[in-house]
């Protein structure tokens, strides 16, 4: 267990110490790197049907088979080379999800081709700033919003792949366009 003291959200069982420096140090945090914007959307793909602790254990597989989150490269992988990684524990082996990361590698590109960065264009969703909200509780906070169904929506009509708005919503957490730490998280940003 972490004995620091400190309440937060979720990292706080024993054996989770990982999931507290997730916590404390990355999940909600605003994001601005188009290349780490492609990680979590790659992450929260792959998390579909699956827990986040699961794949943040896998981390390291993702960014060792899809060579650092470099969405130039992820979208240039040949149909042999996404083959081999059925074949990788390194990360969650499922045909469909493998497949995805090079067409969302693609649209990726697109989009930062038309907008500038990927940054502008998702950040656009909740107006340039986070969405801070001020929830007592872990039953409290929504599986989806209004922007993660915008933002779910446009990603689809562009052709993504396992971006539905529970995903996007989860990946809007993590790169802190909304903040979710709950009103009694020592990260309790003032709203």
């Amino acid at each position: 267990m972490v004995q620091d003291g400190k309440i937060r959200c979720f990292g706080s069982a024993p054996g989770k110490e990982f999931y507290a420096r997730y916590h404390d140090d990355e999940w909600g945090v605003p994001v601005h790197s188009d290349r780490v914007l492609f990680e979590f959307l790659l992450l929260e793909g792959a998390q579909a049907g699956l827990s986040w602790e699961i794949i943040l254990r896998k981390r390291e597989g993702y960014r060792k088979a899809f060579h650092g989150f470099d969405p130039h490269r992820v979208a240039a992988m040949s149909d042999g080379e996404l083959g081999e990684l059925r074949n990788q524990p390194g990360i969650v082996r499922n045909r469909l999800k493998i497949a995805s990361a090079r067409t969302n590698a693609a649209v990726f590109l697109r989009i930062q081709q038309e907008f500038g960065s990927f940054d502008r264009y998702a950040w656009g969703f909740v107006g340039g700033r986070p969405i801070v909200n001020q929830w007592d509780s872990a039953a409290s906070v929504p599986a989806v919003s209004r922007e993660s169904d915008a933002l779910s929506k446009d990603l689809s009509g562009r052709g993504m792949k396992f971006v539905g708005s529970t995903i996007v919503y989860a990946f809007m957490q993590a790169v802190g366009m909304v903040d979710d730490h709950l009103t009694t998280c020592w990260l309790r940003r003032p709203g």
